[in-house]
């Protein structure tokens, strides 16, 4: 099992790709190698639940450990996040996180 990496970093500037985001740590990112899915706020944590499927070329470790960021996330921010695995995302409509 992959350990999470995700560390709070809150943030109310935007992050469209700009300087705000460039600013963040790696460890505010669900998938940290790729500075892909910030996780500032409970807004980005159900993003990135929603949008964990569209994340092209990471492998399947990244996703393992992509999900552990953003369970870490979830709970910090108070998030429920009900799949128990990241192959569960993604598989039909996101009906259990009201973001997507």
């Amino acid at each position: 099992m992959a350990k999470a990496t995700w560390e709070p970093h809150e943030t109310h500037a935007s992050m469209s790709k700009g300087d705000a985001r460039e600013k963040l740590p790696d460890t505010a990112f669900a998938f940290p190698k790729e500075r892909k899915e910030p996780l500032t706020d409970e807004g980005h944590v159900r993003a990135a639940l929603a949008r964990f499927d569209q994340v092209e070329e990471v492998s399947d470790d990244e996703r393992e450990q992509a999900f552990e960021n953003i369970k870490k996330a979830a709970k910090h921010f108070g998030v429920d996040v009900q799949e128990e695995s990241w192959r569960e995302l993604g598989k039909q409509p996101h009906t259990k996180n009201p973001h997507s």
